[in-house]
Formats: C-alpha cells, sequence, structure tokens
C-alpha cells in the first residue's frame, strides 16, 4: 500500500476504532471522500484524513509512525 493513502485497517488502528465504527465515519458528510475504490476497498489519502483527524478528533492528532 503506498505511504500517502490509508485504507479500512489503517483507519481502524489511526483511529482506535473498530471496522464497524470505521464504515459508520466514512458515512458522514463531513469525512473525506474516498481517493479510489479497489478490489481490496475504499482507500483515502492521509493528508485529507489527517486533517479531519486535527478538525473533529483532535485528541487523536499526532500520527503513528509510519515506520
Amino acid at each position: 500500500m503506498p505511504r500517502h493513502l490509508y485504507g479500512s485497517g489503517e483507519l481502524q488502528r489511526r483511529l482506535g476504532v473498530s471496522r464497524q465504527r470505521v464504515r459508520q465515519l466514512v458515512a458522514r458528510p463531513e469525512f473525506p471522500k474516498p481517493y479510489d475504490v479497489l478490489g481490496m476497498g475504499a482507500v483515502w489519502r492521509i493528508d485529507e484524513v489527517e486533517a479531519w483527524i486535527r478538525q473533529y478528533r483532535p485528541h487523536l492528532d499526532a500520527p503513528d509512525d509510519p515506520e
């Protein structure tokens, strides 16, 4: 997976939520629209998700170390 994209699993880990909660969050109108939809599912641009986190989940503002 490119380092500039999050899939559903990466969103789960980054947000610390369940798969079901990710589905609820990505359905919200203020959540970024997927960058693309692949065979494995939707992917989102990390920079857009991180901007959403800063605005809507500021307690999670420190991103995970990608290494």
